[in-house]
């Protein structure tokens, strides 16, 4: 009988252990690919605010092209480009001050170019040159795809940090070292499209 009990206990814990073992596995793997998912569409946004910094080297030499162009307006982008492109994230380690400090450097090219264009428009003939219409219609068409990649992102990372953090997936997630993911912020006026190209 006392053999026979043993062998139970043994068979209950060992289909226990099967259970933790399984449920682990699966969570772990569930963790996995969700943080996959998060860095795929980080680097979705990373590679449309490259596609934007890529448009400034045009935009200077079109600019530069009209001498009575204020250089000062002009500088302040190609320096907010050189700054905003500098940063690179980890984005399996990336913590709320790295996005905060990503987020800065490309709100503050986002401002620069910004007063860059209002600029031309007291320069009728830089405003109707051909290559810098060309420039407004990639710009604005880039600024949409940013405003849905970060959307994309957002949502990946909710999906992410919502699995990280409900019971019983938190306490893997604390075990396995899965660390939440920072979200973008909205900056004022983000909820409206760029309008940057007139006819």
């Amino acid at each position: 009988m006392r053999g026979k009990g043993c062998l139970v206990v043994g068979v209950v814990l060992l289909v226990l252990a099967a259970m933790v073992f399984f449920w682990g596995k699966n969570g772990y793997n569930s963790f996995t690919a969700s943080e996959q998912e998060v860095t795929s569409k980080w680097s979705n946004v990373e590679t449309v605010y490259q596609k934007r910094a890529n448009l400034i080297p045009n935009l200077e030499r079109t600019v530069k092209s009209y001498a009575k162009f204020e250089t000062e307006t002009l500088t302040k982008v190609v320096e907010a480009r050189s700054k905003a492109t500098s940063i690179n994230i980890d984005p399996t380690n990336m913590t709320e001050a790295d996005m905060a400090k990503y987020q800065a450097a490309q709100g503050e090219l986002s401002g620069s170019l910004s007063r860059l264009m209002a600029v031309v428009e007291s320069y009728p003939n830089l405003k109707a040159d051909q290559q810098y219409i060309n420039f407004q219609r990639e710009y604005t068409a880039i600024e949409n795809s940013i405003r849905a990649e970060t959307v994309y992102y957002n949502d990946a990372a909710k999906n992410y940090n919502t699995s990280i953090k409900q019971f019983p997936g938190n306490i893997l997630a604390n075990f396995t070292n899965f660390k939440e993911k920072p979200y973008f912020k909205a900056e004022a006026g983000a909820e409206k499209a760029p309008d940057t190209f007139k006819e």
